[in-house]
C-alpha cells in the first residue's frame, strides 16, 4: 500500500481573497505528515496561531496525488535538462 503523504505549508498572501503568496521565499513549511488526520491537526494549529493576520493562510497539499508509482511517467518527466 502506498503512503499518503501530506505537506502543510503557509504564508502571507498579497490579497486574502486570492491564493497568491506575497513572497514565496518566506513560505512556512510546517512539515510532511503520514496521514490526513495528522496533517489536519498541524494545519489547524498553524491557522489558529495566525488567526489575527487575515493575509496568512495555511494549506494541506496531498503529495500522494502528485505521483503514483504505478502510472507510467509523463512526457515532462522524461525531459532532460
Amino acid at each position: 500500500m502506498a503512503q499518503r503523504l501530506h505537506l502543510v505549508f503557509g504564508g502571507e498572501l498579497i490579497d486574502p481573497t486570492e491564493t497568491v503568496f506575497k513572497n514565496v521565499n518566506d513560505l512556512h513549511i510546517v512539515g510532511i505528515f503520514p496521514d490526513y488526520q495528522t496533517a489536519y491537526a498541524a494545519w489547524k494549529a498553524e491557522a489558529q496561531r495566525t488567526v489575527d493576520n487575515a493575509h496568512m493562510r495555511y494549506f494541506i497539499a496531498h503529495l500522494h496525488r502528485l505521483r503514483d508509482e504505478e502510472i507510467a511517467t509523463s512526457k515532462t518527466e522524461e525531459l532532460e535538462g
